[in-house]
């Protein structure tokens, strides 16, 4: 079932149902958001930041153990090169300037995605946010970052071949949990829900494996207008589905 929201009425508390565990996040809408107020692209990315700020703060806040953000996919070096500049600046950015507001929330600060190809100042402070936070006990924040679903799954399998010649694997022993030790995404549980916000229904090459059977929700507000009641809404709508996964009730 795919919703695409319209309305923002309040119903009960979410906290009443069921919540999900892992919750993913396409952050779309930033260039569309600045292109309708007449600002440079770079502007809707700052302005996508400050929503990050209020979706983590709101998901620690409700015990969601898991938030992953897409917020450089292995497409996304095809934009221009001033606005790719610009995103690696933010991220460096944010990274030094919210460490220690999410540190004392407890939250970690984790990576999925090949950061070898980010540049040293990335990689630096993603790094020094890791060791920081890694034994917080809070949501644990993944940034995917040069992240691509098929990427994954090829980087996994060649580190799963070089183990079977290796010698540490059988492999008649691979199976589908054998192989989730592989990903990035290793000792975390499947997204339950997976939301995009700006109009956009498509996956884009985003945790293409993880999400067998993640429910989808799909909205028509750009990223950095989506607010703690947008995302009350998604998981109000989550709680209400009946999640079967092939099975029959």
């Amino acid at each position: 079932m795919f919703l695409f929201r319209k309305s923002r009425e309040k119903k009960d508390n979410i906290l009443d149902g069921n919540m999900p565990k892992h919750i993913a996040i396409i952050m779309d809408g930033n260039g569309r958001w600045a292109k309708e107020r007449k600002l440079p692209r770079t502007m809707g990315h700052r302005a996508g930041v400050e929503t990050i700020r209020r979706i983590v703060k709101e998901c620690n806040k409700l015990g969601i153990k898991y938030l992953t953000l897409y917020a450089f996919s292995t497409e996304n070096w095809k934009r221009p090169k001033d606005e790719v500049n610009a995103l690696m600046k933010l991220l460096a950015e944010y990274l030094r300037n919210e460490i220690e507001e999410l540190h004392k929330n407890n939250v970690v600060v984790n990576h999925i995605g090949d950061i070898s190809k980010l540049p040293l100042l990335c990689q630096d402070e993603l790094i020094k946010a890791y060791n920081k936070t890694q034994n917080n006990n809070g949501v644990v924040l993944n940034l995917a970052l040069n992240y691509g679903g098929r990427q994954e799954i090829i980087h996994a399998i060649k580190k799963m071949l070089i183990q079977c010649k290796d010698g540490i694997i059988d492999v008649n022993d691979i199976n589908e949990e054998s192989f989730n030790d592989f990903l990035y995404t290793a000792g975390m549980p499947d997204p339950d829900l997976i939301i995009r916000p700006s109009g956009e229904k498509r996956i884009s090459n985003f945790l293409l494996w993880q999400s067998a059977y993640s429910e989808f929700w799909y909205s028509g507000i750009n990223w950095p207008d989506f607010s703690v009641e947008d995302l009350h809404e998604a998981i109000r709508d989550y709680q209400n589905r009946d999640r079967r996964f092939g099975n029959i009730k």
